[in-house]
């Protein structure tokens, strides 16, 4: 199997896919903008060939660059890169080089936040109220029905980037004063914790592998607040995350990829709100987190199953809470470095420096926490923010 990955060396963890895929015998074609003599030993290593563009968004180059690796090693099988920025790229890559996946004829409802919304419905699940809104006349027909708050994103986006949150008619006349030159989805402000069903799915769609994400704030606020965030795994899928997840995940046809669906679990009433599906794994250190929750190897479980191989951990357990604890760069904190680790070493699985592009959301530093007592990370957690 020819396998090519666009952009293997980030985010910085995902060289381990790269990995996986060599070790069960697929041929790994690298496809970037980056220097070859800057990418990690490990990489290089997992990486039959590297063909580097001069940019990343010139579609011709990439053209190019696949027709090389089809003469050099012949019809080519899958493309990925488990990047949200890349999705509708591959779509196009697929559909010109006749490859299974997701093609440019279905992305339009996985990036689309609209016709994401139109697939929730179909599927049953509850979405907030809302609509494309292009005039103060759209968005006043809305607001007669919902109120205020209201959150405004980007049809096309991705997480939190370019979404305000609007309070009152000062707001809104700003907001159009100023509006992006992309349609914006409106839709009423649910007041709610963020609750995830995330996984793998085999060939024929069926999850091989799954997990729920609970959020300690919404990213949104993170973002457009400063604010710090922590998240963890649990050890147990509520029954309604996964009828819902279970709906959503027929419903947009995942096949032989990671899904990561968000919902808000209502204040009050504790109905499931679909937020968004999103067709890859969830960002930041999350895979890993995976692996410390299960003590297994979901990258090596990818591989597998891209191999033909199927998924090789068929008795897991979630045998522990893992949380990703986040902080950032701007604040003073109670414990430094140092005291943490020597406080609470034994629970600690990791820690590493953030990406840039996810500081904001994630903060410049994060820590996993695991234990299989919730309330144990949760303290940890907030010793680490406070």
């Amino acid at each position: 199997m020819n396998f090519v990955f666009l952009s293997p060396h980030f985010p910085p963890n995902y060289f381990r896919f790269a990995v996986a895929l060599k070790n069960h015998g697929v041929t790994v074609l690298g496809l970037a903008d980056e220097t070859y003599d800057s990418l990690r030993p490990e990489l290089k290593s997992s990486l039959a060939e590297y063909f580097r563009v001069n940019s990343m968004h010139n579609y011709d180059e990439l053209v190019r660059a696949l027709g090389y690796f089809t003469h050099r090693h012949g019809k080519l099988d899958r493309i990925d890169s488990h990047n949200e920025f890349w999705l509708e790229t591959e779509a196009r890559l697929r559909t010109d080089f006749n490859m299974p996946g997701i093609r440019t004829d279905q992305i339009g409802r996985i990036k689309r936040k609209s016709l994401m919304r139109e697939t929730f419905v179909q599927a049953g699940v509850k979405v907030a109220r809302g609509k494309v809104v292009k005039t103060m006349q759209d968005a006043a027909e809305l607001i007669a029905e919902t109120g205020y708050p209201l959150v405004a994103k980007p049809d096309v986006g991705v997480g939190a980037a370019a979404t305000y949150k609007i309070h009152d008619e000062n707001e809104l006349k700003s907001f159009f004063e100023s509006k992006p030159t992309v349609d914006y989805l409106f839709e009423e402000f649910v007041n709610g914790q963020i609750i995830t069903f995330d996984g793998l799915t085999d060939r024929d769609g069926a999850p091989v592998f799954m997990n729920s994400l609970v959020y300690s704030t919404g990213i949104m606020e993170t973002v457009l607040n400063d604010d710090l965030v922590y998240y963890y795994t649990l050890r147990e899928i509520p029954a309604d995350v996964q009828s819902v997840g279970r709906r959503t995940l027929e419903a947009f046809d995942v096949r032989e990829r990671f899904f990561h669906f968000e919902f808000f679990r209502q204040t009050g009433t504790g109905d499931l709100v679909a937020l968004e599906v999103n067709m890859r794994p969830p960002g930041g250190l999350t895979t890993d987190m995976f692996n410390y929750a299960c003590d297994i190897d979901v990258y090596n479980a990818w591989g597998s199953i891209l191999a033909g191989k199927g998924f090789p951990y068929p008795g897991y357990t979630q045998k522990y809470h893992c949380c990703y604890v986040g902080r950032k760069y701007n604040r003073q904190y109670a414990h430094n470095k140092e005291e943490i680790l020597s406080t609470y070493q034994e629970k600690i699985s990791h820690h590493e420096g953030i990406s840039g592009v996810f500081s904001k959301a994630l903060g410049d530093y994060g820590y996993l926490v695991r234990s299989p007592d919730l309330d144990e990370v949760v303290t940890i957690a907030k010793f680490i923010q406070a």
